[in-house]
């Protein structure tokens, strides 16, 4: 008799079983949180203790606090209910992508990281924020001033360790009801859940592009029709108009921790990064540049096939990725690695979605 072979058998088999464990409980207690909404959902058929993680208010805290890559953009044509369109259809989606689960139709106007802020289509217009993987949703009270039909509005919401339930701001620059070509702010704060009207009224932003705008770094960036850029800064609560890049043609993001102008020009897409947000307030003879060159990649002759289509919208640009537009084809830029690639075929023409991250953020 092997006793000797037996011993060895018994403790492979407990060494590959110990193995097996501290994988699983690495994958649990780590890996997990880094993953879209959709794959945990799959996960939580894996066994029952980690269903019972995943459903966890710690877990959900710490998945918010841990994935933030763009998982799919959302698109409105009007009069029509949303969809959204994944970047990966296997591990990023909603269950519900027309939000119906909302008290009644809407229109989606920002989002930021796992939230989205809706405005309803009727009634007294009232402003929604939801996260549509949990379908959990608050109704905001009724803003002070009016923001019109098509409000620039901007959702901030920063994932916080040491707070569970999402405290956000939404910033709305509107046309003021006073001063005839002046655009003041409205701020509602989910920490007081009330609305505040700035004191700051600004005499020079032009029309806003509602959809437009991004926060970077506590101050607010929205594109106007005539190329300028409308700047808010939360903590000074001042504003001033500064020049677009590209004629203002671009789509504005963060880049690094910094505003960046996206577009194509010509065959390249091009990503411009804001260096002196004064520069233009220097005295004449100043070298200050606004905007720098940061990255330009060549994009790839399939796109340029689409039959007389020469206009190339960029729906998205990160410090990561940028999404363009070629007909109803969307591309994958990779900004690090310059790879371009298709990654969708859309079921219609769009010009503009609203980008968003795939939580558990609770609400």
């Amino acid at each position: 008799m092997d006793c000797g072979g037996k011993n060895k058998s018994k403790f492979l088999a407990a060494r590959n079983n110990k193995i097996y464990m501290d994988l699983k409980l690495i994958i649990r207690e780590h890996a997990l949180q880094f993953l879209p909404a959709k794959s945990l959902f799959k996960f939580r058929g894996v066994c029952r203790d980690w269903r019972l993680m995943i459903s966890t208010p710690f877990f959900a805290h710490n998945q918010s606090l841990s994935y933030s890559s763009v998982s799919g953009m959302f698109f409105q044509s009007h009069g029509d209910p949303p969809t959204f369109i994944s970047t990966d259809p296997e591990s990023c989606g909603v269950p519900d992508p027309t939000l119906s689960f909302l008290p009644s139709p809407i229109d989606i106007v920002a989002s930021s990281n796992g939230l989205l802020c809706c405005q309803a289509k009727t009634g007294d217009r009232a402003y929604y924020i939801c996260n549509p993987v949990t379908k959990q949703w608050k109704k905001l009270p009724k803003p002070s001033m009016e923001h019109g039909p098509e409000p620039a509005a901007v959702l901030i919401f920063k994932p916080s360790l040491l707070n569970f339930v999402a405290e956000y701001k939404l910033i709305c620059a509107f046309r003021s009801n006073d001063f005839d070509d002046a655009t003041e702010f409205e701020i509602y704060s989910s920490k007081d859940d009330a609305w505040k009207v700035s004191g700051e009224i600004n005499f020079s932003a032009k029309k806003l592009i509602a959809k437009s705008g991004v926060c970077v770094n506590d101050v607010v960036y929205w594109q106007s029709s005539h190329g300028s850029i409308l700047v808010y800064d939360m903590t000074k609560d001042r504003s001033q108009v500064i020049h677009g890049c590209y004629s203002g043609h671009g789509t504005l993001g963060e880049f690094n921790g910094k505003l960046c102008s996206a577009s194509v020009n010509g065959r390249t897409l091009t990503v411009n990064v804001i260096s002196n947000i004064y520069s233009n307030t220097m005295h004449m003879g100043s070298r200050a540049q606004l905007w720098t060159d940061k990255i330009r990649i060549p994009l790839v002759t399939e796109m340029f096939n689409v039959s007389s289509y020469d206009h190339f919208p960029v729906l998205y640009a990160g410090s990561e990725i940028a999404l363009v537009l070629s007909g109803r084809s969307i591309y994958r830029c990779d900004l690090k690695t310059t790879e371009v690639r298709f990654l969708v075929a859309l079921p219609r023409p769009e010009q503009k979605g609203i980008p968003y991250v795939n939580s558990l953020v609770a609400l």
